[in-house]
């Protein structure tokens, strides 16, 4: 059986069963197998294809199989939707290996008994795949982009049907691997080409933005990353940070600050040359940010446990705070595609939780200082809404301007606003 099949379906059946983020599953999983890079590529497409397409292929199964798909075996879906996604999606695979190694999947398990069932319906795609339904009514822009009717719902009531139809469509777009140059090491020009001697492609540069994109890298035992030269940020996360407008010499805080993007971003744009208070509210995910600014020879980082909802005295005030508060995602589905299929139907306390952060945030902030508030989120309930409430109750803050990236081939989504204070 092939590794790359079976693992896929493994970290599908993780997923489903645990509903943790895909890349800590796939990764998780991939670092106990021994794939060579090809194999390796093909499980991960195999996986995050899945993930993306699963209400697109359930509708497909729904057709052709007399089973219903809530009634199929958790296994035996799994291999369905893998044969399924190599069929309808994956030119380059054969379609009698898609079939023959989807039967595979549960040879020698206990839903070995499935095999000749999931051969059949396999076949039958082969043969002539269902008619995906054409309209722009809820149901069919679901099935079409293989997302929830509770999601397209809200971002029509954001933004309108049409809007809303290019920000799922663009959800199913591969998300690119940028990489944040760390300049005080290398230049832009310069990274790029160690990285086009190591044989990795490097597709496009912005040098004012610090970022280069790239493909086929590796991050495991590779020298350029060990010894801190980039670290892993997309342009929309990239310019939130950048719309603090650090400068140098300055105190600033980041309140939720893991795994450290932002954090990073900042003490590049500062030159190292002040000093930033980088939190979150788990040891371990504050490790991660420490361990992240020693690789790149951040000196100006301080790392502490902190609760964002609770203001705490003793860190000071500060000229500029980054106030990244948790939401619900639904900006990122294109790199996490769990998320569209958690169960998140109230929002209330999601909301209360980010209104909590932002009030204790303004009070880190200096006279004049400024104040980010982001999420990686397009609900505008938790974006918009949020800042204009936050005015309402804070008249010390005036707001400079509100920005939302919509997600498209070149960036995630994500919004963040700038707020002064008087």
């Amino acid at each position: 059986m092939s590794q790359s099949r079976n693992l896929a379906a493994q970290a599908l059946l993780r997923v489903e069963e645990d509903g943790a983020f895909s890349n800590i599953i796939f990764g998780n999983l991939l670092d106990k197998e021994n794939l060579n890079k090809s194999d390796k590529a093909l499980a991960s497409a195999i996986f995050y294809g899945v993930l993306d397409r699963k209400i697109t292929l359930d509708f497909y199964i729904g057709k052709l199989s007399k089973i219903k798909v809530k009634k199929i075996e958790p296994l035996t879906l799994a291999a369905l939707r893998i044969g399924l996604y190599q069929i309808c999606f994956m030119e380059r695979i054969p379609k009698s290996a898609a079939v023959n190694e989807s039967v595979n999947i549960v040879k020698n398990t206990r839903e070995e008994r499935n095999s000749g069932f999931i051969n059949a319906v396999l076949r039958s795609a082969v043969k002539s795949l269902p008619n995906l339904p054409v309209g722009k009514d809820l149901f069919s822009l679901s099935v079409r982009y293989s997302c929830p009717v509770h999601i397209i719902s809200q971002f029509i009531n954001d933004y309108g049907i049409e809007k809303t139809e290019e920000i799922i469509k663009a959800f199913l777009i591969p998300s690119k691997v940028n990489l944040c140059v760390n300049t005080l090491k290398a230049s832009v020009d310069q990274l790029s080409q160690l990285l086009r001697e190591k044989g990795i492609e490097v597709r496009k540069t912005n040098a004012k933005e610090n970022l280069i994109t790239v493909s086929g890298i590796e991050f495991i035992n590779n020298p350029l990353f060990d010894n801190g030269y980039f670290f892993i940020q997309d342009t929309a996360s990239n310019n939130c940070a950048k719309a603090l407008m650090a400068k140098k010499h300055e105190r600033i805080l980041d309140v939720c600050a893991a795994p450290g993007g932002k954090t990073f971003t900042v003490a590049l744009n500062i030159e190292d040359i002040g000093e930033i208070m980088s939190c979150d509210l788990y040891e371990n995910r504050v490790a991660l940010i420490k361990s992240g600014a020693e690789r790149l020879g951040l000196r100006c980082i301080k790392t502490t446990v902190n609760d964002a909802t609770v203001y705490n005295a003793e860190l000071g005030d500060f000229d500029a705070v980054l106030c990244d508060v948790p939401c619900s995602g639904y900006g990122v589905i294109g790199r996490k595609p769990e998320i569209k299929y958690k169960k998140i139907t109230d929002f209330t306390d999601l909301e209360k939780i980010q209104q909590n952060i932002l009030n204790v945030s303004a009070e880190y902030v200096k006279k004049g200082g400024r104040l980010v508030y982001s999420t990686c989120t397009l609900r505008k309930a938790e974006n918009e809404e949020q800042v204009k409430r936050f005015l309402c109750n804070n008249k010390d803050f005036i707001c400079q301007y509100m920005h939302t990236d919509l997600p498209s081939s070149e960036n995630d989504g994500f919004f963040h606003a700038l707020l002064i204070k008087k």
